[in-house]
């Protein structure tokens, strides 16, 4: 089986993932679950020649993988969809995990994103964060975010993504979109320069250290709107995680800082449902006058009340919105104790 019918078949399984990997046969994640397709185990040399494939169908250099890195890079076929690939070692033989993006913009009624969510796009200026672990669908929903700001506003977007998965095309808006490593050498590279391409919107694809969470506090000041993501699992994390790769004597202005320009936290994952298809779950928290005061004067912990609070404000927290997919019969008791954030609060509530 060559790449294009692997390709081909993950595409109508509507597979998110296909793992190549030597001593097992093609695999595909599909609906949560791995799929093993009929045929014999994949052995290196087989492995060796599908990863040659992909170079050749991308029409990218192996130089990465040849010189013992792995390699992370996007490519489309013609027909068929985008597709993100990750090839890297493991036992001394060449493996692959690819992603399977399809073409056009993904739905955010048929994936469940709510209005709650998409609305925070709507702000002109400050930071939105979009946050949770990998594979929770971050991605996805920020290219909703993004197909809303191109579709309402006449506006410069700039992106920044490791590698661009989805493509959007010029509407109301001018849609600039950079891949790390092909098009800029890196984010803070790409931030840096971006404030001087007079932008209205940037999405900073993560942020990952230092210099990049300093750099976007920076640019969201000067009155963008900047969208990004953390692998954080609730609100008040999200705030620790950015205020920790700060030194102490600079944590009470970045606490200040925080304050004025953070429009919107959205922390999310994927869970399973009783039907066995996968279900977006949210927490949002959203900028009032109060979840200000608690960043700035450091009161955390009670954020989580604010937000149960402000449901009129569409907030919500994780795990109110699991008790909620539980209550209406949509997942098991099960899935919502193993997905909370607060075990024994969770128990109670059940």
């Amino acid at each position: 089986m060559n790449i294009q019918e692997i390709l081909q078949k993950a595409m109508e399984a509507e597979a998110a993932d296909v793992f190549l990997v030597a001593g097992l046969p093609v695999t595909m994640k599909c609906g949560g679950h791995q799929e093993r397709l009929p045929g014999d185990k994949l052995l290196p040399e087989s492995i060796a020649q599908l990863v040659d494939e992909i170079y050749e169908q991308s029409g990218r250099s192996r130089a990465n993988v040849d010189a013992g890195n792995d390699d992370d890079f996007s490519f489309a076929v013609a027909g068929m969809g985008r597709f993100r690939v990750n090839i890297f070692r493991q036992r001394g033989s060449l493996a692959a995990v690819i992603r399977v993006i399809r073409f056009g913009l993904p739905d955010p009624v048929k994936l469940g994103i709510p209005e709650s969510v998409l609305s925070l796009a709507d702000n002109k200026k400050g930071l939105v964060l979009i946050t949770g672990t990998a594979g929770s669908g971050k991605s996805t929903t920020l290219a909703c975010m993004i197909d809303r700001i191109n579709r309402a506003r006449d506006c410069h977007v700039i992106t920044m993504e490791d590698p661009i998965e989805f493509i959007h095309r010029h509407d109301k808006a001018i849609v600039t979109q950079r891949e790390i490593s092909i098009d800029t050498p890196g984010y803070l590279d790409a931030l840096r320069s971006a404030l001087r391409e007079a932008p209205d919107v940037i999405l900073l694809g993560e942020m990952r250290d230092y210099d990049t969470i300093s750099s976007a506090i920076t640019a969201a000041e000067t009155g963008v709107l900047l969208l990004s993501t953390l692998h954080t699992s609730s609100a008040a994390n999200t705030i620790n995680r950015i205020l920790d790769v700060f030194p102490a004597n600079q944590q009470q202005q970045v606490k200040i800082q925080l304050a004025q320009i953070l429009k919107g936290v959205v922390c999310q994952q994927l869970v399973q449902g009783v039907d066995g298809n996968l279900i977006p779950v949210f927490e949002i928290m959203k900028s009032t006058t109060a979840i200000q005061n608690m960043i700035r004067e450091d009161k955390l912990h009670q954020l989580e009340s604010a937000m149960q609070a402000g449901a009129a404000d569409g907030m919500c927290t994780m795990d109110g919105s699991l008790l909620k997919l539980y209550k209406e019969g949509r997942i098991t008791r099960d899935t919502a104790l193993l997905s909370c954030v607060n075990y024994e609060n969770m128990i109670k509530r059940l």
